[in-house]
């Protein structure tokens, strides 16, 4: 998955307690939370707290803990194109993830990075990439991913003048124009779930955003938080069409994660520090901070 267009004030979408309900239930097995408690834990193992203590961990500078994400970064996982502000889904997870795990916020380093040249093999030079990044078998290949930090909805933002503004089924989703971000879930589930064939594929999503806008496609697949962002400040012109079933048989096919480079030690520290987050209900307040929309989002079909 990929973030979406950048906005230049601090936008917090309202949540109210159906939004977290209306995840849950629309989802089935794929994506069948916006609570991040869905996401199983890793089987970290008893890892002794002085092998996670700060100067014991693997970290790609000392003392520091170096996090990767995009260029730009949007809302609502980041805003303001500002990584270090805490502001955002993604940013406070960030923060509080570092704090967990013995980091004070001054000893967070950013660096910005391009999707797909992060899910690459090799060396990376920072400890763990934040991009909304869903483990999938083709990636676990050739990087290592984290315990899920939050379960994602994917969803269908179409224009209104779209044939897929009042879709219920994927047939009915044929109709349509469609473009998707490259290397991303999005894309794969329109064309092996959905079955479209004549995908537009966008460098990033804002191109994606900007082609609606233009008229040259006419609906998109993203996550839900994102779809109730672009539905509300971005694209005023459409609607957030509905909710799509899970992908195959995964349960956490979109599960956001933590990219680390294959076989970094530094995984099962953060995992632990993570399940200590999600055990303690932060990442499901966090999520409600940022992530919940407002209405009642129909299901589509298979």
């Amino acid at each position: 998955m990929r973030s979406t267009s950048t906005c230049t004030r601090s936008i917090r979408l309202i949540a109210p307690a159906i939004a977290l309900a209306l995840v849950a239930a629309s989802c089935g097995s794929d994506d069948d939370a916006a609570s991040s408690d869905s996401a199983a834990p890793a089987d970290t193992g008893a890892t002794a707290a002085d092998d996670c203590a700060v100067e014991s961990l693997p970290l790609f500078a000392a003392g520091k803990l170096t996090i990767a994400t995009g260029e730009p970064v949007f809302p609502p996982w980041m805003l303001d194109d500002d990584p270090t502000s805490g502001e955002g889904f993604e940013s406070a997870v960030a923060y509080a993830l570092a704090d967990e795990m013995g980091f004070a916020a001054e000893d967070v380093e950013w660096v910005r990075t391009d999707f797909d040249v992060a899910i690459a093999p090799g060396d990376k030079d920072y400890d763990f990439n934040m991009q909304q990044y869903s483990p999938t078998e083709e990636r676990d290949q050739v990087v290592d991913f984290s315990t899920p930090y939050y379960n994602a909805s994917k969803s269908v933002l179409a224009l209104n003048s779209s044939a897929a503004a009042t879709a219920t089924t994927f047939a009915d989703l044929q109709a349509a124009s469609w473009g998707a971000t490259i290397g991303t879930t999005d894309l794969d589930y329109l064309e092996n779930e959905i079955g479209i064939s004549d995908v537009a594929v966008f460098d990033t999503q804002s191109d994606v955003v900007a082609a609606m806008l233009a008229g040259q496609i006419d609906a998109t697949v993203v996550a839900l938080p994102s779809a109730f962002f672009l539905n509300a400040v971005e694209l005023e012109d459409s609607v957030i069409a509905g909710v799509l079933p899970g992908a195959g048989d995964s349960a956490t096919s979109d599960a956001m994660s933590l990219l680390f480079t294959d076989g970094n030690e530094l995984r099962t520290c953060v995992d632990v520090a993570l399940n200590a987050l999600r055990d303690a209900g932060s990442l499901d307040a966090i999520a409600v901070e940022w992530l919940q929309g407002d209405g009642e989002i129909p299901n589509i079909t298979k």
